[in-house]
Protein backbone atom coordinates (compact mmCIF):
# COMPACT_ATOMS: atom_id res chain seq x y z
CA UNK A 1 0.00 0.00 0.00
CA UNK A 2 1.32 3.42 -0.94
CA UNK A 3 2.42 5.58 1.98
CA UNK A 4 0.51 8.75 2.76
CA UNK A 5 2.62 11.80 2.02
CA UNK A 6 3.52 13.98 5.04
CA UNK A 7 1.67 17.01 3.66
CA UNK A 8 -1.49 14.95 3.16
CA UNK A 9 -1.14 13.46 6.65
CA UNK A 10 -0.94 16.94 8.18
CA UNK A 11 -4.02 17.95 6.19
CA UNK A 12 -5.97 14.91 7.39
CA UNK A 13 -5.01 15.56 11.04
CA UNK A 14 -6.16 19.18 10.68
CA UNK A 15 -9.47 18.11 9.15
CA UNK A 16 -10.10 15.60 11.93
CA UNK A 17 -9.29 18.23 14.57
CA UNK A 18 -11.64 20.70 12.90
CA UNK A 19 -14.44 18.12 12.85
CA UNK A 20 -13.98 17.51 16.59
CA UNK A 21 -14.16 21.26 17.31
CA UNK A 22 -17.28 21.66 15.19
CA UNK A 23 -18.89 18.66 16.88
CA UNK A 24 -18.27 20.18 20.31
CA UNK A 25 -19.89 23.50 19.45
CA UNK A 26 -22.68 21.69 17.63
CA UNK A 27 -23.34 20.04 21.01
CA UNK A 28 -23.71 23.52 22.55
CA UNK A 29 -26.44 24.36 20.05
CA UNK A 30 -28.20 21.08 20.81
CA UNK A 31 -28.01 21.74 24.55
CA UNK A 32 -29.51 25.19 24.14
CA UNK A 33 -32.33 23.82 22.01
CA UNK A 34 -33.11 21.19 24.66
CA UNK A 35 -33.48 23.66 27.57
CA UNK A 36 -37.15 24.08 28.45
CA UNK A 37 -38.56 27.63 28.61
CA UNK A 38 -40.91 29.03 31.23
CA UNK A 39 -44.44 30.01 30.18
CA UNK A 40 -47.04 31.81 32.28
CA UNK A 41 -50.68 32.82 31.90
CA UNK A 42 -51.25 36.55 31.44
CA UNK A 43 -53.16 36.78 34.74
CA UNK A 44 -51.51 39.34 37.03
CA UNK A 45 -51.77 39.69 40.80
CA UNK A 46 -50.56 42.92 42.44
CA UNK A 47 -48.96 42.76 45.88
CA UNK A 48 -50.74 46.02 46.73
CA UNK A 49 -54.06 44.16 46.56
CA UNK A 50 -52.93 42.26 49.65
CA UNK A 51 -51.91 45.27 51.71
CA UNK A 52 -48.31 45.81 50.59
CA UNK A 53 -46.91 49.26 51.46
CA UNK A 54 -43.94 50.86 49.70
CA UNK A 55 -41.24 53.22 50.98
CA UNK A 56 -41.71 52.42 54.65
CA UNK A 57 -38.72 50.53 56.05
CA UNK A 58 -40.62 49.73 59.24
CA UNK A 59 -43.43 47.93 57.38
CA UNK A 60 -42.84 44.30 56.44
CA UNK A 61 -44.47 43.15 53.21
CA UNK A 62 -43.66 39.48 53.80
CA UNK A 63 -47.28 38.43 54.35
CA UNK A 64 -48.66 40.44 51.43
CA UNK A 65 -46.13 38.99 48.99
CA UNK A 66 -46.74 35.44 50.26
CA UNK A 67 -50.51 35.88 49.90
CA UNK A 68 -50.13 37.17 46.33
CA UNK A 69 -47.90 34.24 45.38
CA UNK A 70 -50.30 31.72 46.92
CA UNK A 71 -53.30 33.20 45.10
CA UNK A 72 -51.47 33.24 41.78
CA UNK A 73 -50.29 29.65 42.23
CA UNK A 74 -53.66 28.32 43.40
CA UNK A 75 -55.46 29.85 40.40
CA UNK A 76 -53.20 28.20 37.83
CA UNK A 77 -50.26 30.59 37.74
CA UNK A 78 -49.35 33.92 36.24
CA UNK A 79 -47.49 37.07 37.30
CA UNK A 80 -47.10 38.51 40.77
CA UNK A 81 -46.36 42.18 40.18
CA UNK A 82 -44.17 44.37 42.41
CA UNK A 83 -44.79 48.02 41.40
CA UNK A 84 -42.42 50.98 41.59
CA UNK A 85 -41.18 51.75 45.09
CA UNK A 86 -39.02 50.21 47.81
CA UNK A 87 -40.70 47.23 49.44
CA UNK A 88 -39.19 45.91 52.68
CA UNK A 89 -39.74 42.21 53.23
CA UNK A 90 -38.64 39.08 55.00
CA UNK A 91 -37.99 35.76 53.19
CA UNK A 92 -39.99 34.86 50.08
CA UNK A 93 -40.92 31.35 48.92
CA UNK A 94 -41.80 30.96 45.24
CA UNK A 95 -44.36 28.40 44.04
CA UNK A 96 -44.89 26.60 40.75
CA UNK A 97 -46.14 28.55 37.74
CA UNK A 98 -45.43 31.93 39.34
CA UNK A 99 -43.38 34.74 37.79
CA UNK A 100 -42.44 37.28 40.45
CA UNK A 101 -42.01 40.45 38.37
CA UNK A 102 -40.21 43.43 39.89
CA UNK A 103 -40.95 46.55 37.88
CA UNK A 104 -38.47 49.21 36.83
CA UNK A 105 -37.70 51.52 39.77
CA UNK A 106 -38.97 48.86 42.19
CA UNK A 107 -36.74 47.32 44.86
CA UNK A 108 -37.34 44.30 47.06
CA UNK A 109 -35.28 45.19 50.14
CA UNK A 110 -34.74 42.29 52.53
CA UNK A 111 -34.85 42.99 56.23
CA UNK A 112 -31.71 42.33 58.25
CA UNK A 113 -33.73 41.12 61.24
CA UNK A 114 -32.21 37.62 61.40
CA UNK A 115 -35.13 36.16 63.36
CA UNK A 116 -37.36 36.53 60.29
CA UNK A 117 -35.36 33.82 58.49
CA UNK A 118 -36.32 31.04 60.88
CA UNK A 119 -37.23 28.22 61.00
CA UNK A 120 -34.47 26.60 58.92
CA UNK A 121 -35.21 24.97 55.55
CA UNK A 122 -33.55 22.19 53.56
CA UNK A 123 -30.70 23.52 51.46
CA UNK A 124 -27.06 22.91 50.60
CA UNK A 125 -24.29 25.04 52.01
CA UNK A 126 -20.87 24.84 50.36
CA UNK A 127 -21.94 21.57 48.77
CA UNK A 128 -23.24 19.94 51.98
CA UNK A 129 -26.86 19.10 52.79
CA UNK A 130 -28.34 20.74 55.86
CA UNK A 131 -31.27 22.64 57.31
CA UNK A 132 -30.16 26.26 57.45
CA UNK A 133 -31.44 29.82 57.75
CA UNK A 134 -34.12 30.47 55.12
CA UNK A 135 -32.62 31.90 51.91
CA UNK A 136 -33.96 35.35 51.08
CA UNK A 137 -35.78 33.94 48.02
CA UNK A 138 -36.36 30.19 48.08
CA UNK A 139 -38.19 27.47 46.17
CA UNK A 140 -38.28 23.72 46.71
CA UNK A 141 -39.71 21.10 44.35
CA UNK A 142 -41.26 23.83 42.18
CA UNK A 143 -41.51 23.96 38.39
CA UNK A 144 -41.99 26.76 35.89
CA UNK A 145 -40.91 29.68 38.10
CA UNK A 146 -39.33 33.03 37.33
CA UNK A 147 -37.89 36.23 38.73
CA UNK A 148 -38.12 38.97 36.10
CA UNK A 149 -38.30 42.71 35.57
CA UNK A 150 -36.04 45.76 35.42
CA UNK A 151 -36.09 46.21 39.19
CA UNK A 152 -33.67 45.37 41.99
CA UNK A 153 -33.38 42.69 44.65
CA UNK A 154 -31.30 44.04 47.54
CA UNK A 155 -30.20 41.64 50.27
CA UNK A 156 -28.94 44.65 52.28
CA UNK A 157 -25.96 42.66 53.52
CA UNK A 158 -23.01 44.71 54.75
CA UNK A 159 -20.24 44.63 57.34
CA UNK A 160 -22.95 45.41 59.90
CA UNK A 161 -25.44 42.80 58.64
CA UNK A 162 -24.62 39.19 57.67
CA UNK A 163 -21.07 39.64 56.32
CA UNK A 164 -19.45 39.90 59.76
CA UNK A 165 -20.55 36.29 60.37
CA UNK A 166 -17.74 35.24 58.05
CA UNK A 167 -15.40 35.87 60.97
CA UNK A 168 -13.05 38.13 58.99
CA UNK A 169 -12.18 41.58 60.41
CA UNK A 170 -12.21 42.94 56.84
CA UNK A 171 -15.97 42.31 56.81
CA UNK A 172 -16.87 43.66 60.21
CA UNK A 173 -15.96 40.85 62.59
CA UNK A 174 -14.66 42.09 65.94
CA UNK A 175 -13.44 40.28 69.05
CA UNK A 176 -16.29 39.76 71.48
CA UNK A 177 -18.93 39.17 68.85
CA UNK A 178 -21.03 36.00 69.03
CA UNK A 179 -18.34 33.30 68.97
CA UNK A 180 -20.90 30.62 68.12
CA UNK A 181 -21.10 31.89 64.56
CA UNK A 182 -17.64 30.55 63.80
CA UNK A 183 -18.55 27.03 64.88
CA UNK A 184 -21.26 26.38 62.30
CA UNK A 185 -19.04 25.61 59.33
CA UNK A 186 -16.81 23.39 61.46
CA UNK A 187 -19.84 21.41 62.63
CA UNK A 188 -21.20 21.03 59.11
CA UNK A 189 -17.85 19.79 57.82
CA UNK A 190 -17.82 17.18 60.58
CA UNK A 191 -21.40 16.15 59.76
CA UNK A 192 -20.38 15.67 56.13
CA UNK A 193 -17.29 13.61 56.93
CA UNK A 194 -19.21 11.44 59.41
CA UNK A 195 -22.25 11.25 57.11
CA UNK A 196 -24.58 12.37 59.87
CA UNK A 197 -28.23 12.05 58.72
CA UNK A 198 -29.37 15.27 57.07
CA UNK A 199 -32.34 15.59 59.44
CA UNK A 200 -29.84 16.05 62.25
CA UNK A 201 -27.84 18.75 60.46
CA UNK A 202 -29.77 21.74 61.73
CA UNK A 203 -28.47 25.28 62.06
CA UNK A 204 -30.16 28.30 63.53
CA UNK A 205 -28.74 31.75 64.15
CA UNK A 206 -26.15 30.32 66.51
CA UNK A 207 -24.59 28.38 63.63
CA UNK A 208 -24.61 31.46 61.41
CA UNK A 209 -24.27 29.77 58.05
CA UNK A 210 -25.23 32.86 56.05
CA UNK A 211 -28.15 32.31 53.64
CA UNK A 212 -28.12 32.62 49.87
CA UNK A 213 -29.90 35.52 48.21
CA UNK A 214 -31.69 33.10 45.83
CA UNK A 215 -31.79 29.32 46.33
CA UNK A 216 -33.81 26.86 44.24
CA UNK A 217 -33.84 23.27 45.52
CA UNK A 218 -34.90 20.43 43.18
CA UNK A 219 -36.73 22.75 40.82
CA UNK A 220 -37.28 22.56 37.07
CA UNK A 221 -37.65 25.15 34.33
CA UNK A 222 -36.49 28.39 35.89
CA UNK A 223 -35.86 31.90 34.53
CA UNK A 224 -34.14 34.87 36.15
CA UNK A 225 -34.11 37.82 33.76
CA UNK A 226 -33.15 41.52 33.57
CA UNK A 227 -32.93 42.17 37.32
CA UNK A 228 -30.18 43.79 39.37
CA UNK A 229 -29.12 41.71 42.38
CA UNK A 230 -27.19 43.39 45.18
CA UNK A 231 -25.58 42.75 48.54
CA UNK A 232 -26.16 39.07 49.18
CA UNK A 233 -25.40 37.57 52.61
CA UNK A 234 -23.66 34.61 50.91
CA UNK A 235 -23.83 33.11 47.38
CA UNK A 236 -26.11 35.22 45.19
CA UNK A 237 -27.86 32.62 42.97
CA UNK A 238 -27.71 28.96 43.91
CA UNK A 239 -29.81 26.47 41.93
CA UNK A 240 -29.42 22.90 43.24
CA UNK A 241 -30.61 19.79 41.38
CA UNK A 242 -32.43 22.25 39.17
CA UNK A 243 -32.66 21.50 35.44
CA UNK A 244 -33.50 23.88 32.61
CA UNK A 245 -32.16 27.02 34.27
CA UNK A 246 -31.79 30.33 32.39
CA UNK A 247 -30.07 33.44 33.75
CA UNK A 248 -30.35 36.28 31.25
CA UNK A 249 -29.58 39.99 31.27
CA UNK A 250 -28.95 40.11 35.02
CA UNK A 251 -26.50 42.45 36.79
CA UNK A 252 -24.96 41.09 40.00
CA UNK A 253 -23.08 43.37 42.37
CA UNK A 254 -22.14 41.93 45.75
CA UNK A 255 -18.72 42.58 47.27
CA UNK A 256 -19.10 40.53 50.44
CA UNK A 257 -17.29 37.37 51.52
CA UNK A 258 -18.26 34.29 49.48
CA UNK A 259 -20.45 36.45 47.24
CA UNK A 260 -20.32 34.06 44.27
CA UNK A 261 -22.53 35.35 41.46
CA UNK A 262 -24.17 32.14 40.23
CA UNK A 263 -23.42 28.62 41.44
CA UNK A 264 -25.33 25.92 39.52
CA UNK A 265 -24.95 22.74 41.58
CA UNK A 266 -25.85 19.30 40.21
CA UNK A 267 -27.83 21.04 37.46
CA UNK A 268 -28.45 19.90 33.88
CA UNK A 269 -29.16 22.39 31.10
CA UNK A 270 -27.99 25.86 32.15
CA UNK A 271 -27.84 28.99 29.97
CA UNK A 272 -26.20 32.15 31.36
CA UNK A 273 -26.13 35.01 28.87
CA UNK A 274 -25.84 38.79 28.65
CA UNK A 275 -25.08 39.11 32.37
CA UNK A 276 -22.69 41.35 34.28
CA UNK A 277 -20.83 40.13 37.36
CA UNK A 278 -19.00 42.23 39.96
CA UNK A 279 -18.55 39.96 42.96
CA UNK A 280 -16.58 39.30 46.12
CA UNK A 281 -15.84 35.72 45.04
CA UNK A 282 -16.23 33.65 41.86
CA UNK A 283 -18.49 35.20 39.22
CA UNK A 284 -19.81 31.81 38.03
CA UNK A 285 -18.87 28.64 39.94
CA UNK A 286 -20.19 25.26 38.79
CA UNK A 287 -20.53 22.66 41.54
CA UNK A 288 -21.80 19.13 42.25
CA UNK A 289 -21.42 18.52 45.97
CA UNK A 290 -18.61 18.33 48.46
CA UNK A 291 -16.68 15.16 49.27
CA UNK A 292 -18.85 12.34 50.69
CA UNK A 293 -22.10 14.25 50.16
CA UNK A 294 -21.30 14.80 46.50
CA UNK A 295 -20.40 11.14 46.02
CA UNK A 296 -23.55 10.06 47.85
CA UNK A 297 -25.75 12.13 45.52
CA UNK A 298 -23.58 11.28 42.50
CA UNK A 299 -25.36 13.86 40.35
CA UNK A 300 -22.99 15.80 38.09
CA UNK A 301 -23.54 19.27 36.79
CA UNK A 302 -23.58 19.17 33.01
CA UNK A 303 -24.44 21.01 29.83
CA UNK A 304 -23.72 24.62 30.78
CA UNK A 305 -23.52 27.52 28.29
CA UNK A 306 -22.08 30.94 29.23
CA UNK A 307 -22.01 33.67 26.57
CA UNK A 308 -21.94 37.42 26.08
CA UNK A 309 -21.20 38.09 29.74
CA UNK A 310 -18.93 40.62 31.37
CA UNK A 311 -16.94 39.80 34.49
CA UNK A 312 -15.32 42.50 36.63
CA UNK A 313 -14.22 41.82 40.23
CA UNK A 314 -14.13 38.18 41.30
CA UNK A 315 -11.84 35.32 42.31
CA UNK A 316 -12.58 33.68 38.96
CA UNK A 317 -14.60 34.47 35.85
CA UNK A 318 -15.97 31.02 35.01
CA UNK A 319 -14.98 28.40 37.58
CA UNK A 320 -15.55 24.69 38.09
CA UNK A 321 -15.28 23.59 41.71
CA UNK A 322 -14.21 23.29 44.30
CA UNK A 323 -17.27 21.35 45.52
CA UNK A 324 -17.30 19.13 42.44
CA UNK A 325 -17.29 15.57 43.81
CA UNK A 326 -20.24 14.56 41.63
CA UNK A 327 -18.29 15.54 38.53
CA UNK A 328 -18.96 17.87 35.61
CA UNK A 329 -19.07 17.72 31.82
CA UNK A 330 -19.83 19.94 28.87
CA UNK A 331 -19.08 23.62 29.43
CA UNK A 332 -19.26 26.14 26.60
CA UNK A 333 -18.03 29.71 27.19
CA UNK A 334 -17.93 32.21 24.36
CA UNK A 335 -17.94 35.91 23.50
CA UNK A 336 -17.27 37.16 27.03
CA UNK A 337 -15.25 40.10 28.33
CA UNK A 338 -13.35 40.03 31.62
CA UNK A 339 -11.32 42.88 33.07
CA UNK A 340 -10.48 44.11 36.55
CA UNK A 341 -7.42 44.42 38.81
CA UNK A 342 -9.58 42.50 41.31
CA UNK A 343 -10.31 39.63 38.89
CA UNK A 344 -7.92 36.85 39.85
CA UNK A 345 -8.43 34.24 37.10
CA UNK A 346 -10.41 33.93 33.88
CA UNK A 347 -11.10 30.19 33.55
CA UNK A 348 -10.44 28.18 36.71
CA UNK A 349 -10.80 24.52 37.68
CA UNK A 350 -10.21 23.79 41.37
CA UNK A 351 -10.44 20.40 43.02
CA UNK A 352 -8.45 18.03 45.24
CA UNK A 353 -7.95 14.52 46.61
CA UNK A 354 -10.85 15.08 48.99
CA UNK A 355 -13.20 16.20 46.21
CA UNK A 356 -12.42 13.65 43.50
CA UNK A 357 -14.75 13.56 40.49
CA UNK A 358 -14.21 13.77 36.74
CA UNK A 359 -14.26 17.15 34.97
CA UNK A 360 -14.31 16.97 31.19
CA UNK A 361 -15.17 18.66 27.92
CA UNK A 362 -14.48 22.31 28.73
CA UNK A 363 -14.71 24.61 25.69
CA UNK A 364 -13.87 28.33 25.70
CA UNK A 365 -13.61 30.64 22.69
CA UNK A 366 -13.62 34.31 21.76
CA UNK A 367 -12.93 35.74 25.21
CA UNK A 368 -11.33 39.16 25.58
CA UNK A 369 -9.44 39.77 28.82
CA UNK A 370 -8.08 43.10 29.90
CA UNK A 371 -6.40 42.50 33.22
CA UNK A 372 -6.50 39.55 35.61
CA UNK A 373 -4.18 39.13 38.55
CA UNK A 374 -3.05 35.52 38.36
CA UNK A 375 -3.83 33.41 35.26
CA UNK A 376 -5.96 33.23 32.15
CA UNK A 377 -6.35 29.46 32.60
CA UNK A 378 -5.72 27.87 35.98
CA UNK A 379 -6.22 24.18 36.74
CA UNK A 380 -5.44 23.27 40.34
CA UNK A 381 -5.76 19.70 41.62
CA UNK A 382 -4.16 20.65 44.95
CA UNK A 383 -6.83 23.09 46.13
CA UNK A 384 -7.11 23.41 49.94
CA UNK A 385 -4.28 20.89 50.51
CA UNK A 386 -4.61 21.03 54.31
CA UNK A 387 -8.19 19.74 54.31
CA UNK A 388 -8.64 16.50 56.21
CA UNK A 389 -10.64 13.67 54.65
CA UNK A 390 -10.82 10.01 55.59
CA UNK A 391 -9.48 8.71 52.27
CA UNK A 392 -8.25 9.95 48.91
CA UNK A 393 -10.40 10.25 45.79
CA UNK A 394 -8.12 11.47 43.00
CA UNK A 395 -9.80 13.96 40.64
CA UNK A 396 -9.47 13.89 36.85
CA UNK A 397 -9.51 16.83 34.44
CA UNK A 398 -9.47 16.18 30.70
CA UNK A 399 -10.39 17.65 27.35
CA UNK A 400 -10.05 21.37 27.99
CA UNK A 401 -9.85 23.74 25.01
CA UNK A 402 -9.26 27.49 24.85
CA UNK A 403 -9.25 29.25 21.49
CA UNK A 404 -9.19 32.88 20.39
CA UNK A 405 -8.60 34.18 23.91
CA UNK A 406 -6.66 37.42 24.29
CA UNK A 407 -5.40 39.08 27.46
CA UNK A 408 -3.52 42.29 28.18
CA UNK A 409 -2.06 41.59 31.63
CA UNK A 410 -1.64 38.65 34.01
CA UNK A 411 1.01 36.84 36.00
CA UNK A 412 0.64 33.57 34.04
CA UNK A 413 -0.97 32.61 30.79
CA UNK A 414 -1.58 28.92 31.54
CA UNK A 415 -1.03 27.72 35.12
CA UNK A 416 -1.58 24.02 35.86
CA UNK A 417 -0.91 22.36 39.22
CA UNK A 418 -1.37 18.60 38.95
CA UNK A 419 -1.14 15.92 41.62
CA UNK A 420 2.20 14.93 43.12
CA UNK A 421 1.70 11.19 42.76
CA UNK A 422 -0.02 10.76 39.37
CA UNK A 423 -0.85 12.62 36.17
CA UNK A 424 -4.58 13.36 36.21
CA UNK A 425 -4.71 16.41 33.95
CA UNK A 426 -4.67 15.54 30.27
CA UNK A 427 -5.59 16.79 26.82
CA UNK A 428 -5.50 20.54 27.31
CA UNK A 429 -5.41 22.54 24.07
CA UNK A 430 -4.75 26.28 23.87
CA UNK A 431 -5.07 27.50 20.31
CA UNK A 432 -4.85 30.86 18.52
CA UNK A 433 -4.44 32.80 21.77
CA UNK A 434 -2.48 35.95 22.58
CA UNK A 435 -1.38 36.67 26.14
CA UNK A 436 0.40 40.00 26.67
CA UNK A 437 1.78 41.61 29.80
CA UNK A 438 2.51 38.17 31.26
CA UNK A 439 4.96 38.35 34.15
CA UNK A 440 5.97 34.68 34.52
CA UNK A 441 4.92 32.96 31.27
CA UNK A 442 3.24 29.56 31.54
CA UNK A 443 3.72 27.17 34.47
CA UNK A 444 2.60 23.57 33.95
CA UNK A 445 3.25 20.65 36.30
CA UNK A 446 1.66 17.22 36.66
CA UNK A 447 -0.11 17.24 33.28
CA UNK A 448 0.19 15.45 29.94
CA UNK A 449 -0.87 16.00 26.36
CA UNK A 450 -0.76 19.80 26.70
CA UNK A 451 -0.96 21.37 23.25
CA UNK A 452 -0.16 25.03 22.62
CA UNK A 453 -0.94 25.89 19.00
CA UNK A 454 -0.29 29.36 17.65
CA UNK A 455 -0.04 30.81 21.15
CA UNK A 456 1.76 34.12 21.67
CA UNK A 457 3.09 35.13 25.10
CA UNK A 458 4.45 38.68 25.24
CA UNK A 459 4.87 38.64 21.46
CA UNK A 460 6.73 35.33 21.28
CA UNK A 461 5.22 32.16 19.84
CA UNK A 462 4.97 29.23 22.23
CA UNK A 463 4.45 25.65 21.14
CA UNK A 464 4.30 22.27 22.83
Amino acid sequence: MQCIKPVLLIFLVAVLASCTEDDNWKMAAEIEESILMTTFPADTVFITDFGAVADDASFLNTGAIAAAILKCHSEGGGVVFVPEGRWTTGPITLMSNVNLHIAKNATLAFSTDYELYLPPVLTRWEGMDCYNIHPLIYARDASNIALTGKGTIDGQASNEAWWWMNGNPDYGWREGMNNQVLSGRIRLLAYEQNQTPVEERRFDLGGALRPQLINFMRCNTVLIEDLTLRNSPFWVIHPVLTDNFILRGVTIRSAGPNSDGCDPESCNGVLIENCRFDTGDDCIAIKSGRNNDGRRWSVPSQNVIVRNCRMEDGHGGVVIGSEISGGFKNLFVEDCEMDSPELLRVIRIKTSYCRGGVIENINVRNVKVGRCEEAVLKINLMYEPRENCLRDFPPYVRNVTLENVTSARSRYGVYIIGLDSMVNVSDVTVRNCTFNGVEDGNLITGAEHIRLRNVSVNGKKTRS
